[in-house]
C-alpha cells in the first residue's frame, strides 16, 4: 500500500497521543540535573504511584494508537436492501432547537419511504411543542409526535418512542443537534456489513464554537471521542454509543425497555448515562458496538463553567454507575471473541480513581515543592498536551487545535474536583442540566 503524505500524516496524528504521552514521561523523569543512572531513575520513577500510571497509561496509549491506525469505517454492501429506520428525538425545554434537529432528519438523503421521525415532548414548559407542530405540519408523511404531560425524564422519553419505533434500526439524536445529510445511511451501514453488530456511535462534533470553552470543547470531543472510539472499534466493544447519536437494532433492546427505564443503583433510580446503560445492555448480549466516524452530528455544547462542570459530573457519575454493571459480566463468556482488551479499558480507566486517592494524599507534600519539580511538572503537562491536541489537525487544518493546550492547563486547575465529587454523590439521580 503506497504511503502517501496525507496517510502518513493521518498516522502521526493517530500517534500523537503516544507521542506526548512518551516525551511528558522521559521529560519528567529525567530533566533534572542529578548523577544517577538512567535505571536508577527509571526504578525510582516506577515505583511511585504516579510514575506507574504514566507508565501504563503511556503503554495503553500505545497500544490505542496502534488500533487508531487499524480503524475503518464501514462500508454497506453493494445492492444491499435498507432498512426501515426510526429516529427518535426526545425533547425537554428545547425551543426552537428542536426545530432544527428534525429538520436536519427530514432533510437527509435516506429514502422517505423508509423512514419515520419519532419525537417526544417530555412535558416541556416553553414553546417546545409549538415547534414540534410546526414541523410535524411540514412534514406530515415523516414525522410523529408524542407529548408528555409531564416531566418524566429521558429515559422514558426515548422508551416510549422506541415502543412506537417501525423501524429495524433506531437511531437517537438528541434535540440540541443537527446531522449531516448522509448521516442516517452512515448510521444503517455497520448493521449491514454485519449481522453480529447491535449498537453504533456516532461521531459528535460542536455545533456552537462561540466561547473559550466551547472551543476548547471542540478539540477534546476529536481526542477523547474519535480517537477512544476508534480504537474501541477495532475489538468491537465501544464502551457508551452516546446519546447525541446512536443507533441500535431494535431487537435487540426493545425486551429490556423496563430494565432500563427502573435501572436503580444503591436503592436509588438512575436518570443519568441512559446510553452507556443501553450500551451495556447491547454488549452484554453478546453483540458488537462499533463507532461510524463518516456519521456525524453537531451538538450544543456547555458555554461556560457551570454549564461545564454540571455536564462531566453527570458524565462521571454515569461512568461509575456503569462501570459496576459492566463489571458484573465483562468476566463472563458474554462474547466470542475479543473479551480481553475491553477488560484492560476498564481497569487502565479507572486508575483515574488511584490518581485522585494517591494526589489527596500527596496535597500536603505540594507545599513543600521545588520550583524546578514543578516547572519540569508544567513543561511535562505542555508536551503531553500539545502533541495530544495535535490530532486535532486529522480532522481540521488551523490553529484551533491550540485550545486543546489550553483545555488541558484548565482541565488541571479547574476540573480534578469533578471525579471525587461524583464518587461522594454517585446516588444524586438528579439530571443536572435543568
Amino acid at each position: 500500500m503506497k504511503l502517501t503524505f496525507r496517510r502518513f500524516g493521518g498516522m502521526l496524528a493517530g500517534a500523537a497521543p503516544l507521542f506526548g504521552a512518551v516525551i511528558s514521561l522521559v521529560w519528567l523523569g529525567w530533566s533534572n540535573q542529578s548523577t544517577e543512572s538512567a535505571s536508577t531513575k527509571a526504578l525510582a520513577m516506577a515505583s511511585h504511584p504516579f510514575g506507574a500510571i504514566a507508565i501504563i497509561q503511556a503503554i495503553y496509549t500505545a497500544l490505542l494508537s496502534l488500533l487508531w491506525m487499524r480503524y475503518r469505517p464501514f462500508k454497506a454492501p453493494d445492492g444491499a436492501e435498507l432498512p426501515k429506520v426510526t429516529v427518535v428525538i426526545p425533547a425537554f425545554n428545547e425551543g426552537p432547537m428542536v426545530g432544527r434537529s428534525i429538520r436536519s432528519v427530514a432533510a437527509c438523503s435516506y429514502p422517505k419511504d423508509k423512514l419515520e421521525v419519532i419525537v417526544v415532548d417530555d412535558g416541556s414548559r416553553d414553546d417546545t411543542f409549538f415547534h414540534m407542530q410546526h414541523l410535524r405540519r411540514e412534514f406530515p408523511d415523516l414525522v410523529r409526535l408524542v407529548r408528555f404531560v409531564g416531566n418524566r425524564g429521558k429515559r422514558s422519553a426515548l422508551v416510549a418512542g422506541f415502543k412506537a419505533a417501525a423501524g429495524s434500526i433506531i437511531i437517537t439524536i438528541d434535540s440540541d443537534s443537527e446531522i449531516n445529510p448522509d448521516t442516517v445511511h452512515e448510521m444503517v451501514a455497520p448493521f449491514l456489513a454485519d449481522p453480529k453488530i447491535g449498537g453504533v456511535a456516532g461521531r459528535v462534533a460542536v455545533l456552537n464554537k462561540d466561547t473559550p470553552i466551547s472551543r476548547m470543547l471542540e478539540v477534546q470531543f476529536a481526542l477523547a471521542f474519535d480517537y477512544g472510539r476508534a480504537a474501541q472499534s477495532v475489538y468491537r466493544a465501544v464502551a457508551c454509543c452516546p446519546g447525541a447519536l446512536s443507533a441500535f437494532r431494535k431487537d435487540a433492546i426493545i425486551p429490556f425497555m423496563d430494565e432500563w427505564e427502573n435501572q436503580r443503583f444503591l436503592g436509588r433510580p438512575v436518570n443519568h448515562g441512559e446510553d452507556q446503560a443501553l450500551t451495556n445492555i447491547v454488549l452484554r448480549q453478546g453483540f458488537d458496538t462499533v463507532y461510524q466516524r463518516t456519521a456525524i452530528v453537531h451538538t450544543l455544547v456547555p458555554t461556560n463553567y457551570s454549564q461545564l462542570s454540571r455536564m462531566f459530573l453527570r458524565w462521571d457519575r454515569s461512568y461509575i454507575v456503569e462501570g459496576f454493571s459492566f463489571a458484573r459480566f465483562m468476566f463472563t463468556r458474554y462474547r466470542q471473541n475479543n473479551r480481553l482488551l475491553p477488560i484492560v479499558t476498564f481497569f487502565v480507566s479507572n486508575l483515574r480513581f488511584v490518581l485522585v486517592a494517591v494526589a489527596l494524599m500527596e496535597l500536603p507534600r505540594l507545599f513543600d515543592t521545588s520550583v524546578n519539580t514543578v516547572y519540569r511538572s508544567v513543561v511535562a503537562l505542555a508536551l503531553g498536551a500539545i502533541f495530544s491536541a495535535a490530532y486535532y489537525l486529522r480532522f481540521e487544518r488551523g490553529f484551533r487545535w491550540m485550545y486543546g493546550v489550553l483545555y488541558a492547563a484548565f482541565s488541571v486547575v479547574a476540573l480534578q474536583w469533578i471525579l471525587p465529587w461524583a464518587l461522594v454523590t454517585v446516588r444524586d439521580e438528579r439530571w443536572g442540566t435543568r
